[in-house]
C-alpha cells in the first residue's frame, strides 16, 4: 500500500519542496480511497443525490425526461377531457326498476355506468333529460309500489270486492310514494286496514294503518317529522284518526304508536308555554334596555295557559218593545162587506109576524119643517100625492188586521281555542344605577314607578285575570367566572385567516424551492453549456498562432504550481475523510506503525 509504484515517477514532482512534507498524507489518502471505494460506489449507485447530480451534469437528459412527462400529462388530460361527463339519471330505485331501466338503455344504445358502490345509474350529461323523457314514455321507473295507475287496468266484470282491494292497494302505493319524497326517507311501505262499512252506528269501526320506513344511513327523523308523516297518512285515508297509526323503521324501532297523542299533546303544550313565557321576557327586556341597559335587567315570566277546548251556544230573548221599533214578521188583513134584505129578527111569536099598521100621525117632511109649515089637518084636503122615498137595503161590513212581530232573539255560538292565558306572574330584577361619582345607588321611587308602569304595559298586566308582578331593585354581583378575553393570536377568526395565508405561503415556498434547487441550476447549467459551445465555435473560427517556446525555468515554475495545487487538493480531501471517518483513518495509521516496527 505504501509502495512508490502507486505514483508515477516525475522528476519535477519528486524534486518539489512539498514532496517530503506531504508524502505521508498522500499515502494516507490512497489508503483511505482504496478502503472505502466499494462502499462509496455502492451508495452512490442508489443515492438520489447522485442521480440528481447526474441529471445536472447532463441537462439534456433532464429536458428529455421533463418533455416526456409533459407529453404524458398532456395525453392524460386530453383523454380525460374527451371522456363524456356522466350525471345521475336515477338513484335509490328498486332492483326491479333498475333492471328494467338498464334493459331499456341497452336497447336505446345509450351508454351508462353505476356511480361507485351505490345503486345510482349514470348517463352522459347531455342525454339525461332526453333519456328521462324516453323512459317516462314507457312508464319507467315504476317507483316500486303501484299507485292509482293500477285502476287503469281494471277489467270489465270485476267484482266489487276486487275493486275495493285495488283501490286500497293504489292508495297505499300513492301514500308510500309521497312519503319517499321526504329527504331522510329512502323507501316506505304502507298497510291500511279499512273495515267494512256498517249501517249501524254501534258497529262502526275506524280504519288503522301501519307504516314502515327505511332511512338513509346516518339519517334520523325528529319528533316533528314523525308527526308530519302521521298526520299525512291520517289526512289521506278517510276515517283514519292519527292515534290509529303505527310507524316503525327498518331497524324495528317504534317511531309512533297508537294512543300516544296525549303525550305528544302535552309536549306541544309545554313547548307553547315556554314560547309564550319567552315572548313576555323579551318584551320586558326590550322596553327596559334603552332605559337602564340590557345588562342591568333580568326578567322571568310564568304563564298559566288553559288548553281546554270549549264550545258554547247561547240563546237570549229580550222583552217586546214598542210596535214601531219592532220588526214585522208577518201581516194579515181581512175585510168583508154585505149588502141585501135584512133577515127577520126580533122576539119570535105572532106579534112579530103581523104586518106593520098604518101611520096615524102626519109625517113632517124635512122641507116643511124647515119652512115653518104646519102639518095638514085630518079634515083638510090632502095635497097631491108625492113620490115615496127609496128605502136603502141593509148593509154590513167587517175588517180584521193581524200583525205578527219578530221575536227579539240573540243566538251566540262561541268556540274558545286552547292556549288562552289564565294568569301571568312576572319577576323583574333591576340593577342599581351609577351616579356621577361612579358609585352604585338605588333607583328613586319615581324611577321605580316608571319601571313598574313600563313592565305592566309590556306584559299586558290584568288585575281581573289575577296577574302578579314583583320588581326588585338591588345591586348585581360581579360575575367572577367570566373568562378574560382571549389574546388576539388565539382568536378563531384570526387563526383561520392565518392558516389560509400559511397554506398559500407554503405552496409558494415549495414552488420557490423547486425553482431554486431544481430548475434554476438546470437553466444556468444549460446557459453555461451554451456559452461554452459558442466560445468553442468562436475559438475554432479564429486563426491559430504558432506555439511559443517555453523556457526551462517557466516549465519548472508551472510544474511546481501544479504540484502545489494538487497537494492542497489532496490535503483538503484527507481532512474531509478524517472528519467523516476518523476510525478508519486511525486503523490505517495503526497498520502503518505496526508494519514499520516489524523487522524486515
Amino acid at each position: 500500500m505504501g509502495d512508490g509504484k502507486l505514483f508515477p515517477s516525475n522528476k519535477h514532482f519528486i524534486s518539489s519542496p512539498y514532496h517530503h512534507d506531504s508524502l505521508f498524507l498522500i499515502l494516507l489518502q490512497g489508503s483511505c480511497m482504496n478502503a472505502s471505494a466499494m462502499d462509496i460506489n455502492a451508495k452512490s449507485a442508489i443515492s438520489l443525490t447522485n442521480l440528481i447530480a447526474r441529471f445536472r451534469d447532463h441537462p439534456k437528459y433532464m429536458l428529455l425526461a421533463a418533455s416526456a412527462a409533459g407529453i404524458a400529462l398532456a395525453i392524460v388530460l386530453l383523454l380525460w377531457a374527451r371522456t363524456p361527463d356522466y350525471r345521475i339519471l336515477y338513484s335509490n330505485i328498486s332492483d326491479q326498476d333498475g333492471g328494467a331501466v338498464v334493459a331499456e338503455l341497452t336497447t336505446m344504445n345509450i351508454p351508462y355506468r353505476f356511480a361507485g358502490n351505490s345503486d345510482a345509474i349514470m348517463v352522459p350529461s347531455d342525454r339525461v333529460h332526453e333519456t328521462r323523457l324516453l323512459l317516462a314514455q314507457k312508464g319507467l321507473p315504476k317507483g316500486g309500489a303501484l299507485g292509482f295507475e293500477l285502476l287503469d287496468r281494471e277489467k270489465f266484470g270485476m267484482s266489487q270486492f276486487s275493486e275495493q282491494i285495488n283501490y286500497q292497494r293504489a292508495l297505499e302505493g300513492e301514500i308510500a310514494r309521497t312519503i319517499k319524497t321526504l329527504n331522510p326517507v329512502k323507501s316506505a311501505r304502507v298497510h291500511i286496514a279499512m273495515p267494512k262499512p256498517s249501517l249501524f252506528v254501534r258497529e262502526h269501526k275506524p280504519a288503522t294503518a301501519s307504516v314502515t320506513l327505511t332511512l338513509y344511513p346516518g339519517r334520523a327523523l325528529d319528533t316533528g317529522q314523525i308527526q308530519a308523516i302521521t298526520w299525512l297518512v291520517s289526512g289521506t285515508v278517510p276515517d283514519l284518526p292519527a292515534g290509529n297509526i303505527t310507524m316503525v323503521d327498518s331497524q324495528g324501532q317504534l317511531l309512533a304508536q297508537p294512543g300516544n297523542n296525549e303525550l305528544d299533546l302535552s309536549t306541544t303544550q309545554l313547548a307553547y308555554t315556554r314560547e309564550v313565557e319567552g315572548d313576555f321576557q323579551r318584551r320586558i327586556s326590550a322596553i327596559l334596555a334603552p332605559v337602564i341597559g340590557a345588562a342591568n335587567v333580568r326578567a322571568e315570566v310564568t304563564a298559566q295557559l288553559d288548553f281546554t277546548a270549549v264550545e258554547q251556544t247561547a240563546e237570549q230573548h229580550k222583552p217586546n218593545g214598542r210596535p214601531e221599533e219592532m220588526a214585522i214578521r208577518s201581516q194579515q188583513l181581512s175585510a168583508s162587506d154585505q149588502i141585501g134584505i135584512q133577515a127577520p129578527g126580533g122576539v119570535p111569536g105572532a106579534l112579530s109576524n103581523q104586518p106593520t099598521p098604518p101611520a096615524t100621525a102626519s109625517i113632517e117632511s124635512p122641507a116643511n119643517a124647515a119652512a115653518g109649515k104646519k102639518p095638514a089637518s085630518k079634515d083638510s084636503v090632502p095635497p097631491p100625492a108625492a113620490a115615496a122615498p127609496i128605502v136603502q137595503p141593509p148593509r154590513s161590513s167587517q175588517n180584521e188586521k193581524t200583525i205578527n212581530y219578530e221575536v227579539d232573539r240573540t243566538l251566540t255560538h262561541s268556540r274558545f281555542r286552547p292556549g288562552v292565558i289564565k294568569r301571568l306572574s312576572g319577576a323583574v330584577v333591576v340593577n342599581d344605577r351609577e351616579d356621577s361619582n361612579g358609585n352604585r345607588v338605588h333607583l328613586t321611587p319615581q324611577e321605580m314607578q316608571d319601571v313598574t308602569a313600563l313592565v305592566r304595559e309590556a306584559m299586558g298586566f290584568s288585575s281581573e285575570r289575577g296577574d302578579t308582578l314583583n320588581i326588585v331593585n338591588t345591586r348585581f354581583v360581579a360575575n367572577q367566572d367570566i373568562m378574560p378575553p382571549l389574546p388576539f393570536w388565539q382568536d378563531p377568526g384570526l387563526q383561520s385567516i392565518a392558516f389560509s395565508l400559511l397554506r398559500y405561503a407554503l405552496v409558494a415556498l415549495l414552488f420557490w424551492l423547486a425553482w431554486r434547487k431544481g430548475l434554476r441550476p438546470l437553466w444556468q447549467r444549460q446557459q453555461e453549456i451554451e456559452r461554452e459551445r459558442i466560445r468553442a465555435q468562436y475559438e475554432a473560427s479564429q486563426p491559430r498562432d504558432e506555439p511559443r517556446p517555453i523556457s526551462r525555468s517557466e516549465l519548472e515554475k508551472e510544474t511546481r504550481e501544479k504540484a502545489r495545487q494538487a497537494m492542497e487538493d489532496s490535503i483538503r480531501q484527507l481532512r474531509d475523510v478524517a472528519a467523516a471517518r476518523p476510525q478508519m483513518v486511525a486503523r490505517i495509521l495503526r497498520q502503518w506503525i505496526t508494519r514499520e516496527q516489524q523487522p524486515s
